[in-house]
């Protein structure tokens, strides 16, 4: 990878910090030092099961799945994540304990990654990028939360409806056994709540 293709990955990450908590040049100049790019095939792997994930990952090109898998092997979408978006195991990263989650590209993709130690010298040295992950983190949570509300409270059918509003440019770019696992139905069953919606 060209030193100008990661310097232009970096402007984009600074572009999406300064819609928070703009930087100054001596946060820009950190950034451009501490986050590396990393180029991932389509169905390579951030973290798999079992390792520590040491890495909290800002997605430049592409899209990613977070999943966890069952006793039986069969695989649960957690999460989605594409341009402009941010991935890890939290848990993984801040406990340094082995992850119980498997992160895989679903495109080829293109991600800035960032060291656990790194991230933690950034929050202690310049406080705005505390706030700035802070920000990141509560929406990651709200979104958790609204999901399990979801799960509990709402048809199948309106976990879709709001899956097309939450990720409109995504639903054209996952196969529907990917969007079917992430809502807990068949790809069958979400099939026909597609046909539904289209009738209408």
């Amino acid at each position: 990878m060209g030193r100008s293709e990661t310097a232009l990955a970096t402007e984009v990450l600074i572009g999406f910090f300064n819609k928070f908590f703009p930087l100054d040049e001596k946060e820009r100049e950190e950034v451009r030092r501490l986050f590396s790019q990393k180029n991932v095939r389509r169905k390579g792997y951030l973290l798999q099961e079992g390792d520590v994930c040491k890495h909290y990952f800002f997605i430049i090109s592409g899209c990613f799945k977070q999943f966890a898998v069952d006793p039986s092997g069969k695989e649960h979408n957690l999460q989605f994540a594409a341009e402009n978006d941010w991935i890890s195991d939290l848990h993984s990263f801040y406990s340094e304990e082995p992850s119980r989650l498997y992160i895989e590209a679903l495109e080829p993709s293109v991600v800035l990654q960032i060291h656990h130690d790194d991230l933690l010298y950034l929050f202690i040295n310049y406080h705005k990028f505390d706030r700035n992950f802070r920000i990141i983190t509560e929406r990651k949570y709200i979104n958790f939360q609204n999901r399990i509300l979801q799960n509990i409270s709402s048809t199948a059918e309106e976990r879709y409806t709001s899956f097309l509003k939450q990720f409109p440019e995504l639903v054209n770019r996952l196969p529907n056994t990917q969007i079917a696992s992430y809502l807990g139905i068949t790809p069958e069953f979400l099939s026909k709540i597609r046909k539904k919606i289209v009738s209408l």
